[in-house]
């Protein structure tokens, strides 16, 4: 068996994780912000690079039934109904609701992994059952890939950790040697070393969780490392991501 881990989109190729399983993670906050969202009844959200495009879509789209969310550095696109923040999606605001997201890092990476198969979207606060869904894809092709956003197509602290805690957790007891492991999934490990499994300590340790605190956002940090909140395991296909698929 085999887990791969990038820290970033860039290098990334359709032939790397093509028909093959792949978590995507972008903790602050992009897979948070859809996971919640899903879970107080969203009908889907699309992910779009830039956010003409995701304007252009939601032109598209049935009126009434549509959202407009996302950020550029860190704050929420000027004309946009919501931000990229877990916080929002509340279900007064997004049950019923597709909801066209585009954000700095999240949003691309999901876009990345779309020769996934399947592609689920991973958080904290979804954790415990995205490893129940992703054991036995990673048993049934020998592999699994766990791209994380990064920052600015650079490394994320608190992308890593997520990715490293993935990792540990889909590695069976006693299999450590067995299983081929990247350098990046080393290094990704090596992380739960440090940090183990306080995710508080991790994502708060990251340069993006004190910007966040910086501009007023610590609830969605608070938000982000609640592990376990939701049973929900998000999947995108279609160009969109949907539950139960």
């Amino acid at each position: 068996m085999r887990i791969n881990i990038f820290f970033t989109p860039l290098g990334v190729t359709s032939a790397d994780i093509a028909g093959k399983p792949v978590i995507v993670v972008d903790i602050l906050r992009a897979t948070t912000t859809i996971v919640t969202a899903m879970v107080h009844g969203a009908k889907a959200v699309i992910p779009a690079a830039a956010s003409d495009e995701a304007a252009r879509i939601a032109q598209n789209l049935e009126r009434g039934g549509v959202l407009l969310a996302g950020e550029r550095r860190f704050e929420p696109i000027s004309g946009f109904d919501l931000g990229n923040s877990p916080c929002e999606m509340t279900p007064a605001v997004v049950a019923g609701k597709t909801i066209v997201m585009s954000t700095t890092n999240g949003t691309p990476a999901i876009q990345a992994a779309e020769a996934g198969n399947p592609v689920l979207i991973g958080a904290a606060v979804n954790f415990s059952a995205v490893v129940a869904r992703a054991q036995p894809l990673m048993a049934e092709h020998g592999e699994i890939s766990i791209l994380c956003a990064g920052r600015e197509r650079g490394f994320a602290l608190e992308d890593a950790y997520a990715a490293g805690r993935f990792a540990h957790a889909l590695i069976p007891p006693g299999e450590r040697r067995r299983v081929e492991l990247n350098d990046a999934a080393v290094a990704a490990l090596e992380l739960i070393k440090r940090y183990g499994d306080r995710w508080k300590r991790a994502v708060s340790a990251s340069a993006a969780a004190h910007d966040l605190h910086a501009k007023g956002y610590k609830a969605d940090v608070m938000a982000a490392t609640d592990a376990d909140r939701y049973d929900v395991v998000p999947v995108y296909a279609e160009r969109q991501v949907m539950v139960g698929r």
